[in-house]
């Protein structure tokens, strides 16, 4: 009897930084017989940016992809979170992380340089077979048909898949062309970020722990990076678009500017700020929180990371929902037949993902009104986390995630 072999399933991911990255490496560790072609439309492969926050819901997704020591060697491990008050710099709360972490939710939290994360993703994929990796590739559309999915670059330069995974962050040109919901919003907050040689950083300050700054319409946080040797500094305020300023991420701030902003905080947080060699700016913008699956999925078309849900950097887990939409995807594989049904997971996996990137979504949001309170809601504030400080730090529903997803009904058969 004549054997039957199918040509192996092709897969195009649209973005190279976390979120794209994450899912070629999940995906090809789920099903190695993938072929996989991932697009970066910059000339290199980089990420961007300072310091992110790695609660053990992360952690856990990078140990099942094997990188626990990998990740060990670039992170830092803070010992707990405290919650000061900009004005008069009180201590409102403190939660325990290190080993009462680990304890709690079988992986600790980790404070990671997004630059670290980035390079070990992409380590780790170029080590597998079957996954092909291409700089300076702009797609400009997709176009699904029947069994599988063109994507169209410039110069008439065109790639075929069976599926399509589009991770090419907030300013998604795809997801535009997708789901037709237009560009993201000025949110009206702006971030200022800067890196500092722990040898430089005042020595009042803790270096082992995520500390917190609450204040009227700002928050600042500041937690050590790069096995401690750095520490990175975020501070988020409240006000218009930077004079001249065009949408993105990166832009030199002015310091004077975040000098004079900052007149009345602490000197701790002071400290930092004049210690700070340079600093840069990011306006932020994003969206709604999802309303349903179909922002997650579209046939063969998938959406995740930022391209999907934008966060808000106030519950620290966009990073954290990338590597779990990658995760959960590369769950749901095993289970479904040869070919992939790829229509059939993408709905699977939407119908897993939404509900929870838009709870993050939307308290993330919610945060970013507590931090910068001010009046009576301040006080409030200030009040509860005096009363029920680790009752509202920690974060059960969140950290002993990712949920499991189901795949009852991928099967073949």
């Amino acid at each position: 009897m004549a054997l039957t072999h199918r040509a192996p399933q092709r897969l195009l991911i649209v973005g190279g930084g976390i979120a794209g990255l994450s899912a070629a490496l999940a995906l090809h560790r789920a099903r190695p017989e993938l072929r996989t072609t991932l697009l970066e439309q910059a000339p290199e492969f980089s990420e961007i940016g300072a310091g992110l926050q790695l609660g053990p819901n992360a952690v856990r997704v990078l140990r099942d992809w094997g990188l626990a020591e990998a990740l060990a060697q670039v992170a830092a491990f803070p010992q707990r979170l405290m919650v000061r008050r900009v004005a008069d710099g009180a201590t409102l709360g403190t939660l325990e992380l290190g080993a009462a972490v680990q304890r709690r939710y079988g992986a600790p939290y980790a404070t990671v340089h997004r630059a670290d994360l980035h390079a070990l993703l992409l380590h780790a994929l170029q080590q597998q077979p079957g996954v092909a990796l291409y700089t300076g590739q702009a797609v400009q559309r997709l176009q699904v048909h029947g069994d599988g999915v063109r994507a169209l670059g410039a110069d008439e330069q065109s790639w075929e898949a069976d599926a399509a995974l589009v991770a090419d962050g907030v300013w998604s040109r795809l997801r535009v062309q997708l789901l037709g919901d237009g560009a993201p919003q000025f949110s009206g907050h702006v971030a200022y970020r800067g890196l500092l040689p722990m040898d430089a950083v005042p020595v009042a300050l803790a270096r082992d722990a995520v500390v917190a700054w609450l204040g009227p319409r700002l928050h600042g946080v500041h937690y050590p990076v790069r096995g401690g040797q750095w520490l990175n500094a975020v501070l988020v305020i409240e006000g218009p678009m930077p004079s001249g300023d065009t949408p993105g991420w990166d832009h030199a701030a002015p310091r004077a500017l975040l000098l004079q902003t900052l007149q009345q905080v602490h000197p701790d947080l002071g400290a930092i700020v004049e210690a700070m060699p340079k600093w840069r700016q990011w306006p932020l913008f994003g969206r709604a929180p999802m309303r349903g699956p179909h922002e997650h999925a579209q046939g063969r078309v998938g959406l995740l990371g930022d391209a999907a849900h934008p966060m808000r950097p106030y519950l620290a887990q966009g990073a954290a929902m990338a590597l779990e939409d990658a995760w959960t995807l590369a769950r749901l594989l095993p289970a479904a037949p040869q070919p992939i049904d790829w229509p059939a997971v993408l709905r699977r996996w939407a119908e897993a993902r939404w509900a929870r990137n838009a709870r993050v979504q939307a308290r993330s949001r919610r945060n970013g009104v507590i931090f910068h309170a001010t009046g009576l809601l301040r006080w409030g504030r200030d009040a509860a986390l005096a009363l029920l400080g680790r009752r509202l730090l920690d974060q059960p529903w969140l950290y002993a995630g990712p949920p499991q997803p189901g795949a009852a009904g991928l099967q073949a058969g």
